[in-house]
C-alpha cells in the first residue's frame, strides 16, 4: 500500500507490549476474536474465519439491547504474523458485496519485546471516511486494541 491518504483513510498506530505471535493468534482464531473485537458492553455473537485469500471473515456484533449486526467480508491478503487485509467490498469467494464500506489493513510488526500495531481503514470517498470517523473509528478501534492487549495478557 502507498502512504495513507488523509482524505480517504483513517489510521490507528500504537506500540503495544504484547508479542506479535499472540496478536496474530487472537486476530485469526474465532475463539479468541470474540472476546475483544468490539468495545464493551457490545459483544460478538458469532465469528467465522477462513484464513486464506478469498476466505470468509464474518462477525455478528450484538448491542447491549440484544440487536445483532452482521458484518460480512473476506480476506484479500494474509502474511502470517505480519499483515491481514480484510474487506467488506467483497464477500467470501470474491463475490461483490451489496453494501461495501471499507477495507482494513492490520499490520503487526515486532518492535522490541512488543508489537507495532497499525490499523488502516481505506474508504471509497471522503464521505465514507468522514462517516467512519464520526462513528468513532479512533475511539472504538483504540478501545478494541486495549481490550485485545488485556485479553492477551490474561491468556
Amino acid at each position: 500500500m502507498t502512504k495513507p491518504d488523509p482524505k480517504l483513510d483513517l489510521v490507528l498506530e500504537r506500540v503495544v507490549d504484547v508479542p506479535t505471535a499472540l496478536v496474530w493468534e487472537v486476530w485469526t482464531k474465532p475463539e479468541h476474536l470474540k472476546h475483544w473485537f468490539v468495545p464493551k458492553p457490545w459483544t460478538i455473537a458469532k465469528v467465522e474465519i477462513d484464513l486464506r485469500p478469498g476466505g470468509v471473515f464474518n462477525t455478528v456484533m450484538r448491542s447491549p439491547e440484544g440487536q445483532e449486526f452482521p458484518n460480512n467480508g473476506c480476506f484479500l491478503e494474509i502474511v502470517p504474523e505480519r499483515r491481514l487485509v480484510i474487506t467488506d467490498t467483497l464477500l467470501a469467494g470474491w463475490r461483490p458485496s451489496p453494501n461495501p464500506f471499507f477495507t482494513a489493513i492490520v499490520d503487526i510488526v515486532p518492535e522490541g519485546k512488543g508489537t507495532r500495531y497499525t490499523a488502516t481503514a481505506l474508504h471509497r470517498d471522503e464521505d465514507a471516511r468522514k462517516k467512519h470517523e464520526e462513528m468513532g473509528f479512533h475511539g472504538g478501534w483504540g478501545t478494541v486494541l486495549d481490550q485485545m492487549v488485556a485479553y492477551i495478557k490474561a491468556m
